[in-house]
């Protein structure tokens, strides 16, 4: 990454404001999301903003939020992504494989999104998605803003873009969040360990750029989608018709047989506009996987050692490399690995462009109250340029590389949530907004 670059970092606080954290040469620009509050506490399943484009300007189907969630569920046996691992523990010569083995499982449910979108029925399609989100939901995909990236993030694009993202639960998954919220929405019930997925659970994600061909080389012939909001990269506050490209898919799976550590294998999917094939799907190739943390590995003290929990696929497009994690954990172009400048809590060391997390480092906090940051360092308590971190490969740093199972909480007190992020940082962060004062939250 070239040393002027800068990298926004998500918060997810009780603020109504997603900052932005940037390097002092580059411009400085602020993303501004709707109030976390919601506009009616008792509205859960509320499907998109209240803002909606006008005839005019689209004439399709409007987001429609998916939450007749299963009330029972069925493990898949001996599921096709075990089977693509012929038998042998995960690793660095069959992960890619199991990679590949969860796309073509995903495939039938998903290609008729990417084919004819305007038609696409998720709930037919055994689809769900996350309540308590409507009011920071644009109408069009359904899609929210995941992360906002400053110019020469990635060396061919020099501008500043934002990513939205779309969650989407299988049936398997949703039999949990039907656990956490039911039929209605309105309370949470997080007893007995309710958070906890089931074995088989799938639960993936689209991430969409505002920055497309050709001001961003890479994303040649990549699918674009329409979306309807405000301008979050310029700050403009008209709401209007905006072009997306489709360029990251997660797929997560709980797999305890594969994964034992952690319960849960994570993999990545990027867009490459020169891999083999005549769709947009088929140029969807793996970056990775990772299924476990390497807290074996002090990737600041050693940084050549090689991770066994983690493979990154040597053929994947240059721009989704540029931000790996730490260490070269994986964590995809629209995730938050990278601080572009950081300080050292203990020592006062100044560290740029730093690969700081990982898809499960970050994930690992999620828990019933927001008491650990996403990254290895306390909740930013200003908008400064400069985020306080722990001392990298420090003792309080290595806590976010543990191997925990998905019922043990990141921060003692608290009941974890199994690695969804969506259920801690958002459905329940607005559930809480909405339906708790501000002494309780």
């Amino acid at each position: 990454m070239k040393k002027n670059s800068i990298y926004p970092i998500l918060l997810l606080l009780a603020s109504t404001f997603l900052f932005e954290c940037n390097n002092k040469k580059t411009e400085k620009t602020e993303v501004k999301t709707e109030n976390t509050k919601v506009s009616n506490p008792l509205t859960p399943f509320q499907n998109h903003k209240d803002s909606i484009p006008s005839p005019q300007q689209y004439s399709g189907p409007l987001f429609k939020l998916s939450h007749d969630y299963p009330t029972s569920f069925t493990s898949p046996v001996n599921a096709p992504w075990q089977q693509a691992l012929g038998g042998k523990p995960i690793s660095s010569a069959n992960a890619l494989a199991y990679v590949d083995s969860l796309k073509s499982y995903v495939s039938s449910t998903i290609t008729p999104f990417l084919n004819n979108f305007k038609a696409y029925d998720a709930a037919k399609q055994g689809w769900y998605h996350e309540p308590w989100t409507g009011s920071i939901r644009e109408p069009i995909t359904g899609s929210y803003v995941g992360s906002g990236f400053g110019g020469n993030t990635f060396t061919d694009l020099p501008g500043p873009m934002t990513t939205y993202v779309l969650t989407m639960y299988d049936k398997t998954a949703a039999y949990t969040l039907g656990k956490l919220w039911g039929k209605t929405g309105t309370k949470i019930d997080l007893k007995n360990n309710a958070g906890q997925f089931e074995q088989g659970s799938i639960i993936i994600k689209f991430a969409f750029s505002t920055s497309n061909y050709p001001a961003w080389p890479s994303m040649k012939n990549a699918q674009q989608f329409e979306i309807y909001d405000m301008n979050t990269v310029t700050g403009d506050s008209t709401w209007s018709i905006q072009n997306v490209s489709f360029f990251q898919f997660d797929i997560i799976v709980k797999d305890t047989i594969t994964a034992p550590k952690t319960g849960w294998v994570f993999s990545t999917l990027v867009y490459d506009k020169d891999a083999p094939g005549n769709t947009v799907w088929e140029k969807m190739v793996p970056l990775g996987a990772q299924w476990g943390n390497d807290p074996n590995v002090n990737s600041t003290k050693y940084p050549n050692m090689k991770l066994t929990e983690n493979v990154i696929n040597p053929k994947a497009p240059k721009y989704s490399t540029e931000t790996l994690g730490w260490g070269g954990r994986l964590s995809g172009p629209n995730d938050g690995a990278v601080i572009p400048i950081g300080q050292s809590i203990k020592t006062k060391k100044v560290y740029t462009n730093l690969a700081a997390s990982s898809c499960m480092s970050c994930h690992s906090v999620a828990q019933d109250s927001l008491k650990a940051f996403l990254l290895p360092g306390p909740f930013p308590t200003s908008d400064s340029d400069t985020l306080q971190i722990y001392e990298p490969g420090g003792a309080e740093w290595s806590q976010y590389y543990k191997d925990r199972e998905g019922d043990v909480p990141f921060s003692k007190g608290q009941t974890a949530l199994d690695f969804d992020m969506v259920t801690a940082f958002k459905s329940l962060h607005f559930y809480q907004s909405a339906t708790l004062s501000k002494e309780e939250l």
